[in-house]
């Protein structure tokens, strides 16, 4: 589809991790080495339909790997915001916008940004319950909020409606269940 990111290689070995391993993954999870599955359907979407974003001031918020956010600059979108609070994810993204020939601007607290966005875009963020209060924080910097998730299945937070499903895979694969290539678009607008 004409995007390029730099990611974990195919060839990552695949069996278990030693403890020290897993418990240096799970304390410094590197997201950004991964497209995730929700990022990608979104990124996808974008590239699809690219009104969603023409023109418009936009911020990728959980940007990971900046996926999402190089997908709206290459579809026309007047300014890109990546936004992450790990400062490795936030030069993944300033490197892979670099990769695919846009400008990206880098921030790393979403509440730090005192300006107004006319497009908020959220890949995979939903998953720990913890991030749902961010969702009316997307309306208060955004009329308009479009979010990715494969691991939520039924969003029930006003006013944040399911707008469509895509199938999708991580890359590199992750071997995931069925279930978590299935990507749910949700989308909320300020009332």
């Amino acid at each position: 589809e004409g995007l390029q990111l730099y990611l974990l290689d195919e060839s990552f070995p695949r069996e278990p991790l030693s403890a020290t391993e897993m418990e240096a993954a799970l304390n410094e999870p590197a997201y950004w080495i991964f497209c995730w599955a929700s990022g990608l359907a979104l990124a996808r979407r974008i590239l699809r339909e690219p009104e969603l974003v023409r023109g418009k001031k936009v911020l990728d918020f959980g940007a990971g790997s900046g996926v999402v956010a190089c997908a709206a600059a290459l579809a026309g979108a007047k300014e890109v915001v990546a936004c992450d609070i790990d400062p490795i994810s936030c030069l993944a993204s300033h490197a892979n916008a670099q990769l695919n020939g846009v400008n990206v601007r880098i921030a790393g607290d979403f509440f730090a940004l005192t300006e107004s966005f006319d497009l908020i875009l959220a890949a995979d963020v939903l998953y720990d319950k913890a991030n749902h209060p961010f969702l009316s924080a997307f309306l208060e910097k955004a009329p308009h909020v479009l979010v990715a998730d494969s691991r939520v299945k039924n969003l029930a937070i006003p006013p944040y409606l399911l707008i469509g499903e895509e199938e999708a895979g991580t890359l590199p694969d992750l071997n995931e269940f069925d279930e978590f290539r299935r990507v749910r678009f949700y989308e909320g607008r300020r009332t």
